[in-house]
């Protein structure tokens, strides 16, 4: 990682499928919930919106949560230690 990386804001990238698929969602959702259909270019705008604004937050909390059940299993760890009885 060079110094550069640490300071440039996270990039949230979705495979081709994936993004397509999210976008028919929120058109779709629009389309059912709000009774608004929104163009392509629209939904493309609230998804980069909403990766810009909920990815860093989300990938954070999932990195916490992971970090927290690491721990905990790592303190699960301390007690399976052998230890010898003499006789």
């Amino acid at each position: 990682m060079s110094p550069n990386d640490r300071h440039s804001p996270m990039r949230i990238r979705l495979s081709e499928e994936r993004r397509t698929r999210i976008l028919e969602e929120i058109r779709l959702f629009f389309d059912e919930e709000m009774d608004r259909e929104i163009s392509s270019f629209q939904a493309e705008r609230l998804l980069d919106l909403f990766i810009k604004q909920l990815g860093p937050a989300v990938y954070n909390q999932a990195i916490q949560d992971a970090r927290g059940f690491m721990m905990d299993k790592l303190e699960d760890l301390e007690g399976e230690f052998f230890e010898p009885v003499d006789d």
